[in-house]
């Protein structure tokens, strides 16, 4: 419902993504005292199922995600070509439909404006339909844009849920099914069995360029599924995007210190450098807010949060660089391979981007899965810092 033409909130939240979604969830159970408003032209969560495990969100935390959750399996599988896994590992998923339900049921009714922000400030935002939008604060919640300043490789992705007549047999997610053909660079097959006869099949990659032919991607997913026996018969659901893998990049160019709107979420830089995956952080921004939300200083703290996590995920833009500039795209595979024969202690912390600098340098020991000059030429690059 489109609001007044000129209203007055505490809080607008802009964009009902992940990031602006549990936002608003945070602040609606937390801060009930405040008027909050959500702004989304499309379905709030979109067509979107967000993934993540146990060890990803503190136990504080966990309150926030735990409605939401649709599906929970306790362990889950990685398949490569010389190496097969299984990891005793809480894997949990949740879709955009659970967190759209939430939202429309937290806030009151009127208070999600199905509307797009043509202007947004940081007291106030413009809407496409006419009229304007005041509040305490406005947070920028809307997703990446551009991402300014920043060298990326792309993790692209077609998901589609399956009706599998008879059966699918997988009993767990696969995280990463790298045994099929590698194309376009790294590329893996991720399967989540939602019951017996519905599977989840993403087809993703890690490759130079962002462009995504969905059509063709959609083919490989037919293909995979023939080659599994599987007598699909039906299609319930599609999702496809293009995730930043950072290599290197200028904060200060991501987000000026000029622009004093409050960020949170893909737009403000917050999320993993290497996987490209926001819901951990986005958790914790959301959880941290209605503690903040009556600062004047909001958009600042927001920002200095944001610069410090960025700060942190130096080592892992390091890694996307030996991924991208070491390693020829179709033996990219053995980097993720040798990877899954650590510890899964420090591959939960690793997904979690709380990798420890004993991590940090069993990652980095050994021989490298890649050839050895192109690995010290990316390591000894300077701009992945």
């Amino acid at each position: 419902m489109v609001g007044p033409s000129n209203y007055k909130c505490d809080i607008a939240i802009v964009g009902g993504g992940l990031a602006g979604g549990l936002a608003a969830l945070a602040l609606a159970a937390k801060r009930p005292d405040l008027d909050i408003r959500l702004v989304e032209p499309g379905p709030i969560g979109g067509n979107h199922i967000w993934s993540f495990f146990d060890s990803d969100i503190a136990k504080k935390d966990r309150w926030l995600v735990a409605p939401l959750v649709r599906h929970h399996w306790p362990h889950y599988d990685v398949r490569f070509p010389s190496h097969e896994r299984r990891l005793r590992m809480g894997y949990k998923s949740i879709t955009g439909e659970a967190l759209a339900d939430a939202v429309m049921a937290a806030l009151p009714t009127g208070h999600v404006i199905v509307d797009k922000a043509k202007h947004v400030a940081p007291d106030h935002l413009l809407l496409s339909r006419g009229g304007r939008l005041s509040a305490k604060h406005v947070i920028d919640a809307r997703g990446g844009g551009k991402f300014a300043g920043l060298d990326c490789g792309w993790q692209k992705f077609v998901g589609q849920a399956l009706t599998v007549k008879g059966g699918h047999g997988v009993e767990q997610p696969v995280v990463m099914d790298a045994t099929v053909e590698q194309l376009d660079g790294y590329r893996f097959v991720y399967l989540l069995p939602f019951d017996a006869e519905t599977l989840f099949v993403e087809d993703t990659y890690y490759s130079d360029d962002a462009d995504l032919d969905v059509g063709f991607v959609r083919e490989r997913i037919a293909a995979y599924a023939a080659a599994q026996g599987w007598d699909v018969a039906a299609t319930t659901r599609e999702e496809s995007g293009v995730l930043p893998v950072v290599i290197a990049g200028d904060f200060d160019r991501l987000w000026p210190a000029s622009d004093r709107t409050a960020r949170i979420g893909v737009r403000a830089g917050t999320f993993h450098a290497t996987t490209g995956y926001s819901l951990p952080d986005a958790v914790r921004t959301a959880s941290s807010l209605p503690g903040l939300v009556d600062r004047a200083d909001l958009p600042a703290i927001l920002r200095d949060r944001a610069a410090a996590a960025w700060r942190r995920q130096r080592f892992y833009r390091m890694l996307g660089a030996m991924a991208f500039r070491a390693a020829d795209p179709g033996e990219r595979y053995r980097i993720f391979e040798r990877f899954y024969r650590l510890s899964p202690g420090l591959i939960a912390r690793f997904y979690a981007g709380r990798s420890t600098t004993a991590d940090k340098l069993r990652i980095l020991s050994g021989r490298p899965p890649v050839p050895i000059g192109r690995a010290i030429s990316a390591l000894w690059k300077r701009d992945w810092r």
